[in-house]
């Protein structure tokens, strides 16, 4: 079985979580608790392209209930 994660001709999404991380994720996996859609369904260079203009911050944000280590 192939990884989803590696097909280049595939559908993808991107995540987001509560601490703006982002996500390249497979569109026919499910969801992981604690993230959420914030590109829909397109090809998957066009996700990357989501991302890089979109989270240009790497440094998580500190989320409500998350403290720093």
């Amino acid at each position: 079985m192939s990884n989803p994660f590696d097909d280049q001709g595939g559908a993808f999404v991107v995540l987001i979580n509560d601490r703006g991380e982002h996500s390249l994720w497979p569109a026919a996996a499910g969801i992981p608790a604690g993230w959420s859609t914030a590109f829909e369904q397109n090809r998957r260079q066009a996700c990357i392209e989501y991302i890089n203009e979109n989270w240009t911050d790497m440094r998580p944000r500190t989320g409500a209930g998350i403290q720093p280590a």
